[in-house]
């Protein structure tokens, strides 16, 4: 059984490399602005931001789709 996924930029991609790549990318206070969160404005850190991306979908989504918006070329 093949378990690849051709057509998921994410697979094999865990969501806190995808925060690290972020904040590399663009820094606390860009990504704050970018996605409108408290994780990423008040006292941000990658754990923070973990705990509370692993409990709310709609955040989730919205850094996942950065993640893609950003690093296309790169993922695919």
């Amino acid at each position: 059984m093949n378990n690849d996924q051709p057509n998921n930029p994410l697979h094999g991609v865990k969501l806190e490399q995808i925060v690290t790549r972020l904040v590399d990318h663009y820094g606390w206070e860009e990504l704050g602005q970018r996605i409108k969160i408290n994780c990423f404005n008040s006292e941000p850190s990658i754990k923070s931001s973990l705990k509370f991306l692993r409990k709310t979908q709609w955040a989730r989504d919205q850094v996942e789709s950065l993640y893609i918006f950003t690093f296309v070329d790169e993922v695919s």
